[in-house]
């Protein structure tokens, strides 16, 4: 039997709503990016927040003419970046007040949970289903604001394993992105550029066991860029210094915990490269198709789902 549940997201990169159908099933996700000036490499919170609260409304609207809202049986909303205390943006405040104004008009549930949670309940759903909900996983999550290598218990207790100690993952190609001219967030160019170059490069990763430092990296890319190297090319090596990061701590933690699961998530593993480098030295990793893997309400509406009873029981 079907039930229905409404996911909420508003990161500091997109606005996201998704219903999911409790018979296993996605069955609409809408999201909207944030407005970003060209040049710029992010918002204000207090500019991201005006714009979720401009986009919410709209967004329902829309996704109102698709689905019958009134069948929805419990929201959920992402309240803060992550499961930990003193995690906290402003942005996520629009989408608690959006949740909390339906559930309380409908008098139905509301869940809390995390925008990190969310991206590993989307994760492992696109991965395999239910099935990795009921196990101990290796998420690593890699976007603008994370390069978090994590074990992840069912989704309900995320143990952060690995990270970076300065520059992520996401903020290295994006400012490499908007450095050639491209407008924020610039990973799908960087990546359409690093697809045309046919070169073979040998990637300077800093890994030390669990943790790595990207800084560097931007450094490496405004100096090949100085020297001469393709657009193409310098952005091939950029990519490719993140998936032999993701290699290196990815090996480290299965020596702490062998056996486990890999599924990598984030809008900067959606590319092609990255799979392509992992795959060749760590096969049998999942990775995430890109409406599981960027910012999306989708694992939110999962969990609202989990939470409330209606699935997983």
């Amino acid at each position: 039997m079907s039930r229905y549940t409404l996911g909420i997201d508003t990161s500091n990169y997109a606005t996201s709503l998704a219903v999911f159908d409790t018979a296993g099933e996605v069955v609409c996700a809408k999201k909207r990016f944030l407005p970003v000036k060209a040049g710029q490499l992010g918002l204000r919170q207090s500019d991201a927040l005006f714009h979720h609260t401009a986009a919410l409304p709209e967004m329902l609207q829309q996704l109102a003419q698709e689905f019958d809202l009134t069948k929805i049986e419990a929201v959920g909303v992402s309240q803060k970046p992550r499961p930990a205390e003193g995690s906290y943006m402003p942005c996520f405040l629009a989408g608690v007040s959006a949740a909390t104004a339906f559930a309380k008009a409908r008098d139905i549930p509301l869940v809390l949970t995390t925008h990190q949670q969310g991206h590993a309940a989307a994760a492992l759903f696109a991965a395999k289903g239910e099935q990795l909900f009921r196990e101990k996983v290796l998420l690593f999550h890699i976007s603008g604001g994370t390069t978090d290598l994590l074990l992840c218990d069912q989704v309900r207790q995320i143990t952060p394993l690995g990270t970076s100690t300065d520059l992520y993952a996401g903020q290295a190609v994006d400012r490499v992105g908007v450095k050639l001219g491209f407008a924020f967030p610039a990973g799908a160019e960087v990546s359409r550029l690093a697809a045309q170059c046919t070169e073979e490069i040998k990637p300077k990763s800093s890994v030390k066991g669990m943790q790595c430092s990207l800084s560097g990296l931007e450094n490496q890319c405004n100096a090949l860029l100085a020297a001469g190297k393709s657009s193409e090319y310098v952005c091939k090596y950029c990519l490719l210094c993140v998936a032999d990061t993701v290699v290196k701590m990815t090996k480290a933690a299965q020596k702490e915990y062998p056996g486990l699961p890999v599924v990598c998530a984030g809008g900067v593993m959606s590319s092609d490269i990255i799979h392509s480098w992992v795959n060749k030295r760590l096969p049998g990793v999942y990775f995430v198709p890109g409406q599981y893997s960027s910012d999306n309400a989708i694992g939110v509406s999962i969990l609202a789902a989990r939470e409330a009873g209606l699935w997983l029981k």
